[in-house]
């Protein structure tokens, strides 16, 4: 099979250089090419921090209703563990639904990457 000769004559070329109204001065570069994909929204890891939060604060309700003796007190050593467990379920949830909904509304200094994924 022959080989084509390469001509070193040859100035054009394939490429071009983009012109857009939206780069920077002339150095060359883009502004679009430093602009972040929208985030990814961990909806599994929102939804579970609602579950946990929906049941600590169940559990704590319950807790503070066995505690004040609305409920029979044949449950009373039941109030504790129930006021513990609904309190480990009950901060994490907050916390991260409160991180979800400032990164919701955009303020500086929250994302959604500072939630973790659930894959």
């Amino acid at each position: 099979m022959p080989r084509k000769s390469v001509d070193s004559d040859q100035t054009t070329s394939k490429y071009k250089r983009l012109s857009t109204p939206r780069s920077v001065a002339g150095d060359g570069f883009l502004d679009i090419q430093f602009e972040k994909p929208p985030p990814k929204i961990p909806y599994k890891a929102i939804l579970l921090a609602t579950a946990l939060f929906v049941a600590g604060s169940a559990l704590i309700i319950i807790g503070s209703l066995l505690l004040t003796g609305y409920i029979n007190a044949k449950y009373a050593d039941r109030t504790w563990p129930v006021m513990i467990l609904g309190a480990i379920m009950f901060i994490p949830g907050a916390y991260h639904i409160r991180i979800a909904y400032y990164a919701y509304k955009g303020y500086e200094g929250f994302n959604y990457e500072d939630i973790p994924e659930f894959d």
